[in-house]
């Protein structure tokens, strides 16, 4: 209830004042019988829940009182928050065709059209009026950041760089790391046409604008793999440890294919001692015991786990130590490993595998660009005893 009280009360607040202002000039054209009572009247009606009721008795005083661009701003926006959106338009494109506006009413109320419009998914209309806007050196900042959002939306890249950096000239924050994704953007789109050398130099302006960028490391490992060298992509995997060892998981396999195929796994083994002394995460431990597996055995694999176990806890690397244990048992023990081995593949699987550090979305794929909060690079493999 106080919710919606505190958005009516502005609309009332507005109209409340215009009534008093035409009684204290005494105007000519005669005040409407009874404008008072509806005025407290739709108070009433949000003080006692009833929010419908009290938008009515408010659109009636706007229809009354047609000069109180106030009154339909405030009105427009009640209804944009509401959901109402086709209302929302309507109000404020009755506000834009009066020619009396000032020119920072107009700019209001482009700036709110605008907005409505962004909540129909008309962005072609939004675009005009926030482009108007910047012509009209009015709220250029949030024009600005709209215009951004917006080409976000409409997958076009180039405009996008473009119109951030002007944000970012205009004192709008920084935007080096959403303009590395941008470029990032186009390197995918390249690979997905087969273009490495356009991927190549997408990548370079993504560095450019941000060197730490790890989704351009993960781009240019790939990119390197493609063209069969194996060095300059374990370079670039390897450099995704000193920007961000939450991102492990993403490169690990990738690593293990890179030293396969340059036929040097005593180089992948010494790298993966060096990240367990480094990093926190379970995956350089899988992975090193994947490797022992395949060169010295079950047990050995089980003895390195065991030990690993006791020193970091972790439903991964439990998992990994029974399906070692499986294959070298057998009866009783075998079933109750089979049953536990279930149990914590079922727990793993139910979990989200990724969480977003902004706004907490959780899901199991990876995104750059969180679908809830509409953050970059907030999005990471979620670490912990249960999750790794």
């Amino acid at each position: 209830m106080w919710e919606t009280f505190w958005l009516l009360l502005p609309v009332a607040a507005a109209s409340g004042y215009w009534v008093g202002r035409g009684q204290a000039r005494k105007r000519t054209v005669k005040a409407r019988p009874g404008l008072h009572q509806d005025y407290f009247r739709g108070l009433n009606y949000v003080l006692n829940d009833k929010p419908d009721k009290a938008i009515e008795v408010f659109i009636k005083m706007v229809e009354v009182d047609s000069d109180t661009v106030e009154t339909h701003a405030a009105l427009g926006n009640l209804f944009r928050r509401r959901g109402e959106v086709d209302r929302a338009i309507r109000i404020h494109q009755n506000l834009i065709a009066r020619p009396a506006l000032s020119r920072e009413q107009r700019g209001d109320a482009l700036r709110e059209l605008g907005e409505d419009y962004m909540r129909a998914g008309l962005f072609d209309r939004a675009e005009r009026l926030f482009l108007e806007l910047l012509d009209l050196k009015l709220h250029t900042v949030a024009a600005l950041r709209s215009l951004v959002a917006i080409y976000e939306q409409e997958r076009d890249w180039g405009r996008a760089v473009e119109f951030a950096r002007r944000l970012a000239a205009e004192g709008g924050g920084a935007v080096s790391l959403q303009v590395a994704h941008y470029h990032c953007e186009r390197a995918e789109s390249a690979r997905r046409e087969n273009d490495l050398a356009a991927m190549g130099e997408a990548l370079k302006q993504a560095f450019a604008a941000d060197s730490g960028c790890v989704r351009a490391s993960i781009l240019q490992g790939d990119m390197e793999s493609a063209l069969g060298n194996h060095e300059a992509a374990i370079q670039a995997y390897q450099r995704v440890a000193e920007q961000d060892q939450d991102y492990l998981t993403e490169v690990m396999e990738k690593l293990r294919d890179e030293y396969t195929r340059r036929g040097d796994v005593d180089g992948f083994r010494a790298y993966l001692k060096d990240l367990m002394n480094r990093c926190s995460g379970v995956a350089p431990m899988l992975a090193l015991a994947d490797l022992t597996q395949r060169e010295e055995g079950d047990q050995a694999a089980i003895e390195f786990v065991t030990c690993c176990l006791r020193n970091k806890s972790s439903v991964a690397g439990l998992r990994r130590l029974i399906e070692l244990k499986l294959p070298n048992v057998d009866g009783r023990a075998r079933d109750d490993l089979s049953i536990l081995h279930e149990m914590m593949t079922r727990l793993i699987s139910d979990r989200p595998v990724y969480r977003c550090n902004n706004c907490g979305f959780a899901g199991k794929q990876m995104h750059w660009h969180c679908p809830s909060c509409k953050s970059w690079s907030t999005i990471k493999p979620i670490q912990g005893v249960v999750a790794s």
